[in-house]
């Protein structure tokens, strides 16, 4: 303990998000040399290899990955037990999210534009991923908060409902007007496209199609809600999409919704580990939050 220095963990955890030495040394404002001696300090410190060095980066060991939480946590304290006893009259610092894009999209910019305005000297780190991977940072103290579209039931996570969002088949007018006049089972013979099989949405399709008689043969996984919309949009297909992203293609028609199933519907919510001691502007940010969506 009394060898372990913070520029050490600070060291360690830009390594780990930039997986380079050259880009972490840029993002903290040293020379290269100095985050090389940081890590194998470190190394030496806690006796195990916490980095795999490669030609195209780094990759953490099984002891680096052990490591990662509790850098996390070691200097997320740090800047909590800062902001306590300054007792900070303006809020500030970083705040950590991740959220799944359509959501991103759909329903976070109302809310980050009057946030921001009130508080400008937070910083709002926002990022994108699957529900998996929003889970798996916020059980490995990567992130202060997640946004997920339904209750994990994790006993290490807090779940606040903010929204119940409806999720909906979408096509192009030629496929709709085809199921309707030929059956649901033509969707047999159709694209399914969504973010991939690692997306809740994903799984929740292929689950409805099934008790529809509908076997997905033929899927394609697009990054972006935009680039989905687009494709479906050209007749290539059909995809399950929030409601809400597609309301001016619904007004124009160049999508219309698939009716053989029900709309489907899931609970989106803030989720936070229960054993992470959240910051005074955390608490202050996600009071903020759940005011704004239970307006």
């Amino acid at each position: 303990m009394d060898a372990l220095e913070g520029r050490f963990f600070l060291a360690f955890i830009a390594l780990m998000e930039e997986k380079s030495f050259s880009r972490a040394a840029e993002r903290l404002g040293y020379v290269q040399s100095t985050v090389t001696t940081h890590i194998q300090q470190l190394e030496r410190i806690v006796g195990q290899k916490l980095v795999h060095r490669y030609p195209r980066g780094i990759e953490l060991t099984e002891a680096g990955k052990v490591f990662s939480k509790y850098a996390y946590q070691y200097v997320h304290l740090i800047q909590s037990l800062d902001e306590h006893i300054h007792e900070l009259a303006e809020p500030s610092g970083t705040i950590r999210i991740r959220t799944q894009e359509s959501f991103f999209l759909t329903r976070m910019l109302p809310f980050i534009q009057e946030y921001t305005s009130q508080r400008p000297n937070v910083n709002l780190r926002i990022e994108h991923g699957t529900h998996q991977e929003i889970l798996k940072g916020v059980l490995d103290y990567e992130l202060d908060f997640g946004i997920v579209p339904e209750n994990p039931n994790r006993h290490e996570l807090l779940f606040n409902p903010i929204l119940e969002e409806t999720i909906v088949f979408a096509t192009s007018q030629t496929i709709t007007q085809n199921v309707k006049k030929l059956g649901a089972h033509i969707l047999n013979h159709q694209l399914f496209i969504s973010n991939g099989t690692s997306c809740l949405y994903h799984t929740s399709a292929i689950d409805v199609l099934k008790q529809a008689g509908i076997t997905v043969k033929d899927a394609l996984e697009l990054p972006s809600l935009e680039m989905i919309k687009q494709y479906v949009g050209c007749g290539k297909g059909y995809a399950l999409i929030p409601e809400i992203a597609i309301r001016k293609e619904l007004e124009t028609g160049e999508l219309q919704i698939l009716s053989f199933a029900p709309k489907m519907t899931f609970t989106h919510g803030l989720i936070t580990h229960k054993n992470r001691e959240h910051s005074v502007t955390c608490k202050g940010f996600q009071a903020a939050f759940m005011d704004f969506y239970h307006r």
